[in-house]
């Protein structure tokens, strides 16, 4: 079973669309995903708790300590592809890793001899991924993201908060501009989602070219190469990537109205349930140029307008 399990990632990973570099970028983020009551956890590289705590419950299932049983497989709302896969394969590596160190699937809390009295483990999580694709004359949106990367706190619950909520509004001012777009959503056990997010944020942040303006867990750099993009380029790409506790009510992307309720959903999570937040955006650079058929290819699942 193994084999033919791995020989099927590997057959998919080899089929699915190579990054391309299409131009530097920006990025805002921060997070921490800590379970109650054990310290927080870093992500990302050096992003730290600090904020947020007690005893939060996602949305049913017993996740933690164990599996947890009935096993919940991902579900999604439309689209799939690499975002679909990455989700996918952080749920079947855990269960693997479960069924390996324990022999299977461990009952949920309130279920075991002796765990009454316990707190509840973890719900699932939910991972939303929302990708636009606008006329690069949307410069002002450009401008927006590098002066909210200049001024906000990406430490605190709330700062991401304000971060996810401007983002959103940025991106709603610009109706007019929207071309293309994709959103997606799933859920993963809360032991799987740390892993789960930083392949996703690793998976967009390696479709720049550099990361010129960057504003991440409270560290603040800009480049003197970062600027509004050159009046030949044909789009910016905007990333949204929201890891929350409660569940993200995210439907298929597929005209403006969608788009619209899709951006109030991401802008709406509250502060209390954010874990983690990306937000990336390309081009950055003064100059730069997005084309295309650069765009195409490195979100091939946006959808057209």
């Amino acid at each position: 079973m193994l084999p033919a399990l791995l020989s099927t990632v590997l057959g998919v990973l080899l089929a699915l669309p190579q990054p391309s570099l299409a131009a530097s970028g920006g990025r805002i983020g921060g997070g921490s995903f800590r379970s109650a009551p054990s310290m927080p956890r870093s992500y990302g590289g050096g992003y730290r708790g600090g904020y947020g705590g007690g005893v939060q419950r996602g949305y049913g299932g017993g996740f933690g300590g164990g599996l947890g049983f009935p096993f919940i497989v991902p579900f999604f709302f439309g689209g799939g592809g690499l975002f679909g896969f990455l989700v996918l394969m952080a749920v079947v590596g855990l269960l693997v890793n479960a069924l390996r160190g324990g022999g299977g699937p461990a009952l949920p809390a309130g279920m075991r001899g002796g765990d009454l009295d316990r707190p509840q483990a973890d719900g699932p999580v939910a991972v939303a991924q929302l990708q636009v694709g606008l006329l690069a004359s949307a410069r002002e949106l450009q401008r927006d993201l590098r002066n909210l990367a200049g001024q906000a706190d990406t430490r605190t619950n709330s700062g991401l908060q304000r971060v996810l909520q401007e983002s959103t509004l940025a991106l709603l001012r610009h109706p007019d501009l929207w071309v293309y777009a994709n959103a997606e959503v799933g859920q993963v056990p809360f032991a799987a989602a740390e892993s789960t997010f930083n392949r996703l944020s690793m998976t967009e942040r390696s479709k720049l070219r550099s990361e010129l303006t960057s504003n991440v867990a409270g560290s603040v750099s800009q480049a003197p190469a970062a600027g509004e993009s050159d009046a030949t380029s044909d789009y910016i790409a905007v990333t949204l990537l929201v890891a929350s506790r409660g569940r993200i009510p995210l439907k298929p992307v597929s005209g403006s109205e969608e788009l619209r309720e899709a951006l109030r959903v991401l802008g709406s999570v509250p502060s209390d349930q954010l874990l983690a937040l990306e937000v990336i955006w390309q081009p950055e650079g003064a100059g730069e140029v997005l084309s295309a058929d650069e765009l195409i290819t490195a979100y091939p699942d946006l959808k057209h307008l």
